[in-house]
């Protein structure tokens, strides 16, 4: 119940719900034992008249049956008189009609408050569910399958709608009605109560092992939604791919097979939780019988203490527990999937951040000297990516990282702006650990524009000034001018409002490298990170961006990771890394000159 509690508490505040759903609940249940307790006076008006004994006088307060069934009498005798037994009949239907009416308008209240609570308790923990995946470090998504992550956001999370929000009306009511129905039970008949609820916890029993073994199997099904979520969202992304290789057969094989599995698991958790509802009526209707034979011995015994027309009744009331009792049953049975969607969701929002802030953060709004990684080095998990990395870079100055894939360039340029955090060493900008820097401020005064261009579904627009507030239409114009983006943008269907589809696939990928440099331009920051931004593009597309970095490189200090050497020929100090740690250094006359690693890169590509 820990993980319920938990859940429970994204409705908070919940005095602003509680005090009003409590007390409408329990008029609910006054109006609803009314609504059962006229049934005894319905049949004796209609079958036993003359045993309704005319009461002209009101009569005292005794805690007994005998005392409401003379106050009924007496005041059916007062509106109807004694002889009308047709006008008794209207009475007593009239107000079984207008319990029933308050019964469930009040009901109907109830559930309106807990509409409210439900939808409270999802909005407030989508909205925290969303903000800890903004938050979260980049190497979380890399240890973790992306359709894990999805199937939590969407099916873990409408799971838990539809089975924790969903049960809490059963939850919450339902126990108010027992409890109701029960003091009626004791108050009847004492004796035939106590008896008759001692094989109830017979009943909590079976529907408990029942409960444990959807629990386990629950967990299973939705780990394996994650793998059919993670089987979906690379056919998507991989199409090109699976068409170009005609691997079709290969990946629907696949999938097929976690698919089956799925609905295998799937098959044997709704069959037992099926099993929850005729299993539990059949334990109910064995407990009225049972009621029924022993109320029918005690009364055969003239001990049973309540007339014919009272035992109808009390079997109602009775029928009335046992239903409520098998609502919870069935509601705890579905409550396990919502459980363990729930315990997924929270894993997501427990993962540790490991970009933590400082105490006393830093504010920083100016770069004014030098970059130096200071004994740098990192790991993702055990082994090293980066290793001892030592260099400055002084405000103005380009530096280009280049050497073969898997060196750790990328990772070295991540670093700056704290995506992940050194394992040793440092990093300071202008003499101080970026650590202590406010880390909203220290990305603040940076760009960057990577291979791969991150574009959203929106309009080129809001795409170019992503991020930025108040901007201009003037600002975002000049933007895309210096990146060479406004003459195809001005020729799109709607200009700057055109919207360019899922990642920008209605654009070329020079079009979109384009608009990722016009965002940069816009955003004018000091430093400037390039991860081989033109090294998937054709010649035409190259020569273009190439024009926009140049543009946007001017007076500010930068760092390009190259694949195309040619790019980084004027750079300040050229840096070649292997297997993670600094093989040589210089600029590209030096390095050419040693006939190094970098020469003989240099070599292999048409270098002009």
């Amino acid at each position: 119940m820990k993980t319920f509690r938990r859940v429970l508490g994204y409705a908070k505040p919940l005095g602003k719900y509680w005090p009003a759903y409590l007390i409408i609940s329990l008029l609910s249940v006054l109006f609803g034992v009314l609504n059962y307790g006229l049934i005894d006076p319905l049949l004796t008006i209609i079958f036993d008249p003359g045993s309704i004994a005319s009461q002209h006088t009101m009569p005292h307060f005794t805690q007994s049956q005998d005392y409401f069934k003379e106050l009924f009498s007496y005041f059916l005798t007062k509106t109807v008189g004694e002889s009308s037994q047709m006008r008794s009949l209207l009475l007593v239907c009239l107000a079984f009609v207008a319990a029933s009416f308050f019964s469930n308008l009040l009901k109907y209240l109830s559930q309106r408050i807990l509409v409210s609570l439900r939808t409270r308790l999802m909005y407030n923990l989508r909205k925290e569910l969303f903000n800890k995946i903004t938050r979260l470090h980049l190497g979380y998504f890399h240890d973790k399958r992306k359709g894990d992550i999805l199937s939590s956001i969407s099916n873990d999370v409408t799971e838990m709608q539809n089975s924790i929000a969903g049960a809490f009306h059963i939850l919450f009511r339902d126990p108010i009605l027992i409890a109701g129905f029960l003091i009626m039970l004791f108050y009847m008949s004492p004796q035939l109560t106590a008896v008759t609820l001692l094989v109830i916890p017979i009943t909590a029993f079976v529907i408990g092992r029942l409960i444990r073994t959807l629990k386990q199997s629950a967990a299973i099904t939705q780990s394996l939604m994650g793998r059919i979520v993670s089987h979906f969202e690379e056919a998507i992304t991989g199409s090109r791919i699976i068409k170009a290789f005609n691997a079709q057969k290969y990946i629907n094989s696949h999938f097929d097979i976690t698919n089956n599995r799925h609905r295998s698991v799937s098959k044997k958790v709704f069959n037992r939780q099926e099993l929850a509802t005729p299993l539990s009526e059949f334990l109910g209707i064995s407990l009225a019988v049972a009621v029924l034979m022993y109320g029918g011995y005690l009364h055969m015994k003239g001990t049973l203490g309540i007339d014919w027309a009272g035992f109808v009744v009390y079997i109602g009331f009775y029928w009335k527990v046992l239903e409520s009792a098998k609502s919870l049953s069935n509601a705890f049975a579905i409550l396990q999937k919502g459980i363990i969607s729930a315990d997924r969701v929270f894993a997501i929002m427990d993962a540790e951040i490991n970009i933590v802030k400082s105490k006393d953060p830093i504010a920083v709004h100016s770069f004014n000297e030098e970059i130096e990684y200071k004994g740098v080095g990192f790991r993702y998990n055990y082994d090293y990516v980066l290793k001892d990395i030592s260099f400055k870079i002084k405000k103005g100055e380009m530096i280009a990282l280049v050497g073969p894939s898997g060196a750790g360039k990328s990772t070295l340029a991540d670093l700056l702006p704290r995506f992940y955090d050194v394992t040793d060493g440092s990093i300071l900008l202008d003499g101080i650990n970026i650590r202590d820097y406010e880390p909203k401020g220290l990305i603040s005064l940076m760009g960057i524009v990577s291979q791969e261009a991150i574009l959203f579904n929106d309009t080129v627009f809001n795409n170019i000034a992503f991020g930025l507030s108040g901007v201009s239409e003037e600002d975002v114009i000049n933007a895309a001018r210096i990146a060479n983006a406004d003459e195809f943008i001005v020729q799109m269907k709607d200009g700057y409002q055109t919207n360019i589809g899922d990642r920008g696939q209605t654009l070329s990928g020079g079009q979109r490298q384009r608009l990722a440099i016009a965002r940069a331009v816009l955003k004018n920051p000091p430093i400037l990170i390039l991860d081989e931004a033109t090294s998937s593009l054709d010649t035409e597309s190259e020569r273009l961006v190439q024009d926009a970095l140049l543009k946007l490189m001017e007076n500010r200090t930068t760092i390009v990771i190259a694949h195309r050497l040619s790019t980084i020929k004027n750079a300040d100090e050229i840096i070649v890394l292997k297997d993670g740690r600094i093989h040589e250094r210089g600029n590209h006359n030096q390095l050419m000159e040693n006939g190094g690693l970098y020469s003989h890169l240099c070599s292999l590509q048409a270098f002009n």
